[in-house]
């Protein structure tokens, strides 16, 4: 099953109104992160190291709304910590359906056989499930065992109930194409909607900073995955462009505003990855204070190794409908996975641009 009608058509028509009012700078995806408290310990994570007093905090359901309604973004991930452990996550849910916004409830679905019967299914509502690899690659990336046969089952088990279902997957230092491959072979089979895959962002924050792909061998491995997965019925979500990025095939600056994140502190500059830039108390002051030319992978060092598609998807979808015919072309044809790759944008040609065009889901990468 893929992206449903609906949200398509959704996600379309609050583009063209974006356009026809003349917006500069407009959101798609709001990432709403209601608490950084976990029941895992993740190698690569940037949330877990804050003290207890702030991983006790949590938004409440009435700043979530005020949040959603603020922002107006049609698409909403919830990522954190982890969701289920928050008290009102079904109210919140209840309520941004409500408000018939498409969510996707990030997971590490250790809660989720307990908690699945405080959620209705939805064609608003998906489950996006964190896996890393198979099971040796998936526990030690989360550094506990039993923790990637928990998921599955939870995955199965929601997937019965008639719950949407996303798998999202972080790529991080020793994977190899023939791994990922075989991963992306068995969720496939699994019968999810879609899966989404990036390179893990290095948190300064992170409990180990040796666990990163960095520069070319991140190109070289997508290479090597696309290379294998050809004709293999991969349900990657995903534009073309952006999976050819990844590939090292296109050179992209990001857009930040995009995917704009509102947690426990409020607004959070630039990014949902960086989290000492400091925080604007409203939507509207994070768009017009956030000095948004120092961010970026050419701008700021911060960024350099940064591809994750809640900064760069949206980047390749407004260069595809700038270039519909170079879209369809890498479409049809599949990514690059020879040839020299592309040079990435040199400091002084950095240009933020306005956000013509994102996917129909644009979610965080841990």
């Amino acid at each position: 099953m893929g992206v449903p009608l609906r949200q398509q058509w959704a996600v379309g028509s609050y583009l063209i109104k974006q356009k026809l009012n003349g917006a500069k700078k407009y959101p798609l995806v709001l990432m709403l992160e209601p608490l950084f408290k976990c029941n895992l310990e993740c190698a690569g994570c940037g949330k877990i190291d804050y003290p207890d007093d702030i991983l006790d905090k949590r938004l409440s359901f009435e700043e979530c709304m005020q949040a959603v309604d603020e922002c107006g973004a049609p698409m909403v991930s919830i990522p954190g910590g982890e969701p289920l452990i928050h008290k009102e996550m079904p109210k919140i849910v209840e309520g941004l359906i409500a408000r018939k916004k498409f969510v996707y409830l990030c997971t590490n679905a250790l809660l989720l056989k307990k908690r699945i019967d405080d959620y209705k299914p939805s064609p608003y509502l998906t489950f996006s499930i964190h896996l890393d690899g198979l099971k040796a690659r998936h526990d030690a990336s989360v550094c506990q065992e039993g923790v990637f046969d928990r998921a599955v089952e939870a995955i199965k088990l929601a997937l019965d109930k008639g719950f949407r279902v996303n798998i999202n997957c972080t790529l991080f230092q020793g994977e190899t194409p023939a791994e990922v491959a075989e991963f992306l072979d068995y969720v496939t089979e699994l019968g999810v909607e879609g899966i989404t895959i990036a390179p893990g962002f290095s948190y300064e924050h992170a409990p180990k900073q040796d666990v990163f792909i960095q520069g070319n061998d991140v190109k070289e491995l997508f290479r090597g995955i696309f290379k294998l997965g050809k004709n293999r019925g991969w349900k990657l979500n995903h534009s073309s462009l952006y999976l050819d990025f990844l590939a090292g095939n296109q050179g992209y600056n990001c857009t930040p505003w995009g995917n704009p994140t509102r947690n426990v502190f409020g607004w959070q500059k630039p990014c949902y990855l960086l989290a000492d830039e400091g925080y604007a108390a409203t939507f509207n002051e994070l768009l017009e204070t956030t000095p948004w030319e120092k961010y970026g992978s050419a701008a700021n060092p911060k960024c350099a190794s940064c591809m994750a598609h809640c900064g760069y998807e949206a980047t390749a979808v407004e260069d595809m409908l700038k270039h519909p015919l170079k879209g369809l072309w890498t479409s049809i044809r599949g990514v690059k996975t020879e040839g020299a790759m592309v040079a990435s944008p040199a400091a002084e040609s950095v240009s933020v641009s306005t956000l013509s065009g994102i996917p129909v889901h644009v979610e965080h990468t841990k």
